[in-house]
């Protein structure tokens, strides 16, 4: 399905679940320490995992949205115009809207950080890493390697618990591959919409969710990297180490989608399509329960550094990057 499409979806399947419940609890009567704060208001996905938190689409485990700073990219013309009409929908549905992290961060026990722009979220997440409190960081977590380093390394020294992930990375067939029902995962081809922002690495902005496909399949030890790139096509073409190669074609002309094919010892089995974010908000309220990422800082590093070489390979007209490299 094409980008916006997608975006339409993912609140509608949260908004048409609320029909028969609308309740929603407000910080005074949320348990102290499950209190939920968001960070930047500029994507649906405020909206949706806001909906599905507060109304126990998911077992939500005592655990409220209750406060949010509503500020995210600023200069980002689909997340500005998206700020508002997200703004007014989590108002609605109970939540404070603070005017500074700081605030923020008076009232709250853990952490979205969902703004839209990558480029903001080191920043954003320092205070909180120095407030000690658990933040999940929405994709993408940052601009570039670099920067995505730094928001480990920080974390790492402030003793917070952080993690990011796609949500594609505990879509249900990600995860039966995962748990072995085609045996060992011998390579993997997914498709993705591969909308461009000039201010992140190009796979980043939105293929990261076929990026995040094939490391939760194939791993994080991916060898080299080479990319075909056209105004309307990315051919990206990755080699790991164990001899498995994954493949991520990234389309922005024409029919799009999110999904794949995986190849394994004993089967072939599909990959997608996304149905719903209720796994990945699971993921998020368990680790906000016991602090422990359900992804490795390690996993996400090596996903950057794929998206990394495949920018320095457009750079070189398709010659393969090693990531060892970088």
């Amino acid at each position: 399905m094409e980008r916006r499409t997608f975006i339409q979806k993912s609140v509608a399947l949260a908004g048409g679940m609320l029909a028969a419940n609308s309740t929603f609890a407000r910080e005074d009567s949320v348990i102290l320490g499950k209190r939920i704060g968001i960070i930047g208001l500029d994507t649906s996905h405020s909206e949706v995992f806001t909906k599905i938190i507060n109304n126990n689409l998911i077992d939500s485990q005592g655990f409220k949205v209750v406060a949010a700073y509503a500020d995210g990219s600023r200069d980002i013309p689909s997340a500005l115009k998206m700020k508002p009409a997200v703004t007014n929908a989590v108002r609605q549905m109970g939540v404070e809207i603070v005017d500074t992290i700081d605030d923020l961060l008076g009232k709250v026990d853990v952490l979205l950080l969902e703004s839209n722009d990558g480029r903001v979220h080191l920043n954003q997440a320092m205070p909180v890493f120095k407030a000690g409190k658990p933040v999940f960081i929405d994709k993408p977590l940052a601009a570039n390697l670099k920067q995505a380093d730094e928001i480990f390394r920080l974390a790492a020294v402030w003793h917070t618990p952080v993690f990011t992930s796609s949500a594609l990375r505990f879509e249900k067939n990600v995860q039966s591959i995962t748990n072995g029902t085609i045996g060992e995962v011998t390579g993997a081809d997914v498709y993705v919409p591969a909308d461009i922002d000039p201010g992140h690495l190009d796979l980043a902005w939105y293929a990261i969710h076929g990026v995040e496909m094939l490391f939760t399949v194939l791993g994080p030890d991916c060898r080299s990297v080479s990319r075909v790139y056209s105004e309307g096509t990315d051919l990206v073409i990755g080699q790991w180490e164990n001899g498995a190669i994954g493949t991520l074609r990234g389309i922005r002309k024409g029919a799009s989608g999110i999904a794949g094919t995986a190849f394994g010892s004993r089967g072939i089995a599909k990959l997608g399509p996304f149905e719903t974010y209720n796994p990945l908000v699971e993921q998020i309220i368990m680790f906000f329960q016991t602090g422990k990422p359900p992804v490795a800082a390690a996993d996400t590093i090596a996903m950057f550094r794929f998206m990394e070489a495949a920018d320095l390979s457009k750079g070189r007209g398709g010659k393969p990057v090693t990531l060892s490299d970088l």
